[in-house]
Parts: structure tokens; C-alpha cells; sequence
């Protein structure tokens, strides 16, 4: 059965925009005007009124942790709490009266930033997380997921003291030579190590509320980072949860796996028992190598080249030695992998771009779509060096929201200047897709189209950050669909309302086109559609 769509503003990824589109068995089948579309209208076909209603491509979330956000779904919400060190506190005490723990489980915050506290004007501490509960380890997550904080319950669960040696990579907070609670970056393994495992069936049942909110917010892709969520619990585990869910046809969103490994012999593994860069199906298919290079601005852990212009005591934290990060970007790519490096800082974006140039030196491929994921602090020469070698960058314009209120007091005027320049990488030929980083913060792609576009926060409207950095409004929808659908090499298969091309779609209350700038992120989601089937109405 077909279905004709008529009556809209459909954006095909070309402008104009076209009137209406006509789906079946899962693929449009044409997109162009009212007339054309009701004349492939058979007996028991169907024919929808949009009234006026903007219709675009499923929005693809580039970069994300679709399983980290549905484990932050059981955990207290710490986002909407986070104006005060005292409301972040009370949001844990509620949640636990509200949510009784099972034994032996961990009372669980995301999404706390020290810098919208107004009481006091640092990170909490383990002395502040005694004071909601001295008898449950409690942990609070950082909203950059760069770095948490515990009680001292369980830094006895982990044994931690004074005396313990921080990992590569990572650090323990230390005070008075005494554990602060505070722990950063890969640090932080040593925590959810000592946290309950969950089984398949919590896995799928995480992925599945994390879809539905996807769902809601118009996202039909993800692609996502998810072996990093409980790094003991086996990809291959995570791998069966999704093809489950696939199988059972409850899966709302498709998933390009983002593989995190940390080391040589770990991905060796993983590529030898058969798992390349789209193996698998339209629904879950292993994408990228994904490292992890450096921390995240907020927690002054992303690696810099200079010392932090308001912490000069640091420049940050790298995840991977120049050397590491050689020897598993080589082997990725020598196997015929993608890969997708986080960087934040310039000295840690110096170890991605040296690693990616040894590695197609060595062995020469260009569509390798490698790539960058954030790309943040950035020098006029690295944006040359991505451009040459051909890379992939993965944006979250939605950073800008936060990052604007203190970017320039952490890396100073002259890296400020330069970063953020997503817009002069597309003037370059570059590929930018984006994203939100979910859990850091919400998949709303809509709120992050709009900074995009506007380079302004959302609530008080500061900036526009370096604005000939600006998005139009198609490079943004774009950013959100065509782009996404390239990063995974699919731009054949998704990312465009075209002839052959998965009807993934969502349907808007108002046309991005002809909304003022700074109110995009109001655009309601009116329905989302998966290959043809609602996955969410309003």
C-alpha cells in the first residue's frame, strides 16, 4: 500500500521546497508536487493532509551514547537542578525517597556544572555528597561525563586513598593528601568498575527508553558510542541487545555503532571475530574505531597546547599517547575501518591528525571518512590539515549553549578566535554532521540547530560567537540529515525525502524556513516515522 503525503512544505534536501512525497513498503517513492503525487494514487492507498506542515528527513544524532542516555533515564536528573551546589544535593536526596534502592546498588546523579552554581563557585566534593546519604555509595556525574564525584561510602567500597596512583590518562582528586571524591576522566573506569553490571535485558530495556525519547525529538539515527557505557560488560553483549531488539521489531531507532576500545589487543579482537565498518544491518551496523583522545572543557581535562588561561597550573588530560594512538588508527585503517577520534583540545587534535596522516600515508585510501568528533579548540593550521587529508568532522553545535559563557576565560583570545569553526571547514569542502553528545545533553535537535544558525545561548541569548561562523538554515538541516547519513557511509540509503531512499521522516508544527532564528528549538515535533512507521505522535 502506498501512502501520499500532500499538502506540506517538504524539504528533499534541495530547495524549494517540494508539496508533498508518496511512500511505500518502507522507501519513498516520489517527492514534487500536490498534482504529481495524488496521480500515483491507487484503490486502498492512503492520502495524508499535512496542512501546511513541514516535512524533512529523520534527524540523525552523529555522535551520542544511546545506552549511557537510557542508563541516565534510571538516575536523578541533575540538569534541571544544577543552579545551586544545595539544589543538586536535594535533587539526590528526593530521588532515592522516591526511588528506593535494591541492595547493593549505587544512588546515581548526571548532569551537575559547577559553573552554574551560584552558593558556591567550585565542584562538589565528597563532604557535600556525605550529606545526602553516609550508608549508599552515591556518585554524581559531571553533565561533560568528563569527570564525577562520590561519597565517601564509596571510596571505601573502592579502596581508594591517599596513597592511590591515578591511571593513565586520568586523575584522582586529591586534598590534604586525602581522596576529594573527585575523579576525572579515565579515572572514572575505576568507579563504574565496582558499580553492579547490568544484564541483556536492563541493556535492552535502556535502549529502549532512550529510543523513544530519540523518537520524540524527531531522531531516527544514532550514532553512537555504547561499549564505553559499562566498559565490563562485553560488546558483544551490548551487540546482542540491539539485534534482539531488531529482531523483535522493537528497535525505533537505527544504530551505527561507534566501537570504543582503549587498546591495540581489545579492537584486534573485535575486528578478527568478523566485526568490520558496516557489518550488520539498516537497523544496527558497526560504524567507526572511536577513541576517546582527551577530557572536556568544563572540567579543564581537554588537552591544550598551552596552559588553561584560567588554570595555569594545567593543560589538560591525554587519553592516548601519540604512540598508542598510532598504532590503533593504523590498524583500524590498515582493516579497511572507519575511525572517530574525540578531540576537544588542539595539542590532543595535533596526536589525531599526526596518527590519520601515518596511517593513509602507509596505506592509501581516499574514502576513508575518518574522522573528528567535536573538534573544538581548534589553530587556523589544523583546520588545513582536516581539510587535506579529507577528514569527517562530527559537530555539537549545542556545546555553544554552555561553552559561550566561559570559552574565552578558559583557553584565552587567541585559540577562542579560531575555534569552533565548523562553518570555515564547510567553506573548505569539509563534511560536518552534528549532534548533541546525549547524555551531555539532550538530543534536542532542533535547540541545536538553532545555535547552529545563531551562535547564541538559548536562554539568555549571549553572542553570536564568532558570528560569520553562522549555519544557514539548510546547512543546518543538513548538518542533521545528508551530512549524518555521509558519516556512516549510508547517504545513498537515508538522509533525503527521495525516490529509493528510507522513509525515515518527521513532521514539524513549523517550517525552520520562515521561523526566527533564535526560536527554532520552540518547533514542535508533531510525528516521526521509521521506514514508513509512526515511532512517536504528539
Amino acid at each position: 500500500m502506498r501512502t501520499i503525503y500532500y499538502n506540506g512544505a517538504v524539504y528533499t534536501g534541495e530547495l524549494p521546497l517540494a508539496q508533498a512525497f508518496v511512500e511505500e513498503a518502507g522507501r519513498f517513492l516520489f517527492a514534487g508536487t500536490n498534482e504529481d503525487a495524488l496521480a500515483f494514487k491507487r484503490q486502498g492507498d492512503r492520502a495524508v493532509e499535512l496542512e501546511g506542515r513541514f516535512v524533512c528527513s529523520g534527524f540523525n544524532d552523529s555522535h551520542m551514547h544511546l545506552l549511557g542516555f537510557g542508563s541516565t533515564l534510571r538516575a536523578a536528573s541533575l540538569a534541571q537542578h544544577t543552579e545551586s551546589l544545595k539544589e543538586v544535593l536535594d535533587c539526590l536526596r528526593t530521588y532515592r525517597q522516591e526511588h528506593p534502592l535494591r541492595e547493593g546498588a549505587w544512588l546515581m546523579g548526571r548532569g551537575w556544572n559547577q559553573d552554574y552554581f551560584a552558593d558556591v563557585h567550585r565542584m562538589p566534593d565528597r563532604y557535600d555528597l556525605d550529606r545526602v546519604a553516609r550508608d549508599v555509595p552515591v556518585c554524581a556525574v559531571r553533565a561533560c561525563g568528563h569527570c564525577l564525584v562520590v561519597n565517601s561510602r564509596a571510596l571505601e567500597i573502592l579502596r581508594v586513598t591517599g596513597e592511590t596512583v591515578s591511571p593513565d590518562g586520568g586523575r584522582i582528586g586529591m586534598a590534604d593528601g586525602e581522596p576529594d571524591g573527585r575523579f576525572y576522566d579515565n579515572a572514572m573506569d575505576l568507579v563504574y568498575d565496582a558499580m553492579p553490571l547490568p544484564d541483556k535485558e536492563d541493556l535492552k530495556s535502556m535502549i529502549l527508553a532512550a529510543c523513544r525519547v530519540l523518537n520524540s525529538y524527531g531522531v531516527t539515527s544514532s550514532q553512537t558510542d555504547d561499549y564505553c557505557a559499562f566498559r565490563t560488560v562485553p560488546w558483544s553483549l551490548v551487540n546482542e541487545a540491539y539485534r534482539e531488539l531488531e529482531a523483535e521489531e522493537r528497535l525505533s531507532v537505527r544504530a551505527y555503532e561507534q566501537s570504543n576500545f582503549t587498546s591495540l589487543e581489545s579492537l584486534r579482537e573485535f575486528v578478527e571475530a568478523g566485526n568490520r565498518t558496516g557489518t550488520g544491518s539498516a537497523m544496527f551496523k558497526i560504524g567507526p574505531l572511536k577513541m576517546l583522545g582527551d577530557g572536556a572543557l568544563g572540567a579543564r581535562t581537554a588537552y591544550l597546547s598551552r596552559p588553561y588561561a584560567d588554570a595555569p597550573f594545567t593543560c589538560g588530560i591525554p587519553v592516548f599517547s601519540q604512540e598508542t594512538m598510532d598504532e590503533m588508527i593504523g590498524y583500524a585503517h590498515e582493516q579497511g575501518m572507519q575511525a572517530a577520534v574525540h578531540a576537544i583540545g588542539d595539542a590532543c587534535l595535533d596526536r589525531v591528525l599526526n596518527a590519520y596522516e601515518r596511517a593513509i600515508r602507509a596505506h592509501p585510501r581516499r574514502d576513508h571518512r575518518h574522522g573528528i568528533v567535536h573538534c573544538q579548540i581548534t589553530r587556523p593550521d589544523q583546520l588545513e590539515r582536516i581539510s587535506r587529508l579529507n577528514l569527517h568532522v562530527y559537530a555539537q553545535s549545542i556545546f555553544l549553549d554552555y561553552d559561550i559563557h566561559m570559552l574565552r576565560e578558559r583557553v584565552g583570545d587567541e585559540l577562542a578566535a579560531t575555534s569552533y569553526s565548523w562553518k570555515t571547514l564547510i567553506n573548505r569542502g569539509v563534511t560536518v554532521s552534528n549532534g548533541t553528545d546525549c547524555p551531555v545533553e539532550l538530543p534536542d535537535a532542533l535547540a541545536c540547530m538553532q545555535c547552529a544558525v545563531t551562535r547564541r545561548t538559548i536562554r539568555d541569548h549571549l553572542g553570536p560567537y564568532l558570528p560569520e561562523q553562522c549555519f544557514t538554515i539548510k546547512e543546518a538541516l543538513d548538518s542533521y540529515t545528508s551530512a549524518g547519513a555521509y558519516a556512516s557511509f549510508e547517504e545513498n540509503f537515508k538522509g533525503r525525502i527521495a525516490p529509493g531512499m528510507a522513509a525515515d521522516f518527521v513532521i514539524l508544527r513549523q517550517n525552520p524556513f520562515e521561523t526566527e532564528a533564535d526560536r527554532l528549538h520552540e518547533i514542535s515535533v508533531e510525528a516521526t516515522y521509521l521506514g514508513g512507521r509512526q515511532v512517536y505522535g504528539a
